[in-house]
């Protein structure tokens, strides 16, 4: 028994040693003014950072990403999203979370919004990996387009042309900030809704139509306890996610309470 806590509490040392430290977004607020700042879709697919070496998950996995998909990766830091499509978070999922790399990794595009480390603005750090390419062409790399954002006017306008695509949502960047391993408020989510996670701790009955099945899920989230049943299917009804997993939910404000406001589930949390 020792002996296996002892690989266990190695392994856990090691992934957290690989955990890089990323630049991670803060939520928009109408009081910033982004006029200048430059604009781009946010992806609904898994955030991967290549060190230069591997392709490693914001939690410190290593990805087992095939050598064809990687072929000609640079040999420094680039970061971006995993990703095929609009909505198809969950089969992006299915294909980096298996243990081998496979012929499944020819649906994914690397969707880069960042390199790293690198001298200046946004722009010309994404330079140094347009001009890498341009000498090694890969046919899975793709750099995000960064558009410049004239306000608040236009910010509200691209949001809801996107809305009407089914994007997740916008980024908007300060473009002359430095990069910084670390949540920054120079990086910017903009959502029309908003949204968190929360553990499921367990359910209430469904009545009426829903009757025998399971009516919401009952989370706990930031101390408080929330009920959520918008967004279950008549699946997730009969075979709800279990208890203990953490769950991705959205909603649109909060009550004079502090609570969500609308809270409808999204999807279970798999992170790899």
């Amino acid at each position: 028994m020792l002996k296996q806590f002892t690989f266990l509490l190695l392994i856990t040392v090691w992934i957290e040693a690989q955990k890089p430290n990323l630049l991670l977004l803060k939520n928009y607020h109408a009081d910033v003014n982004v006029t200048n700042w430059l604009m781009s879709e946010k992806l609904d697919g898994v955030r991967a950072y290549w060190n230069g070496k591997e392709l490693v998950s914001r939690n410190g996995k290593i990805f087992a990403a095939p050598d064809f998909f990687t072929k000609n990766f640079p040999p420094f830091e680039i970061d971006g999203e995993l990703w095929t499509k609009r909505g198809d978070f969950e089969n992006v999922i299915s294909i980096v979370n298996r243990q081998e790399g496979h012929e499944g990794w020819l649906e994914l595009s690397y969707q880069i919004f960042e390199v790293p480390h690198q001298e200046g603005g946004l722009l010309m750090r994404l330079e140094v990996l347009e001009k890498w390419l341009h000498k090694n062409p890969n046919e899975f790399i793709k750099v995000i387009p960064q558009i410049v954002c004239k306000g608040s006017e236009h910010l509200e306008q691209r949001l809801k042309e996107m809305d009407v695509k089914g994007a997740e949502g916008l980024v908007v960047r300060e473009p002359n900030a430095l990069y910084v391993g670390k949540r920054s408020a120079k990086a910017l989510k903009v959502k029309s809704s908003q949204d968190d996670e929360c553990k499921i701790v367990g359910y209430t009955k469904g009545q009426g139509k829903f009757e025998g099945l399971v009516g919401a899920l009952r989370c706990e989230w930031k101390g408080r306890t929330l009920k959520i049943g918008s967004g279950l299917s008549d699946k997730e009804r009969k075979d709800p996610p279990s208890i203990g997993s953490e769950i991705t939910f959205k909603y649109n404000g909060f009550t004079k309470y502090g609570n969500p406001k609308f809270p409808v589930f999204l999807r279970v949390r798999k992170t790899p």
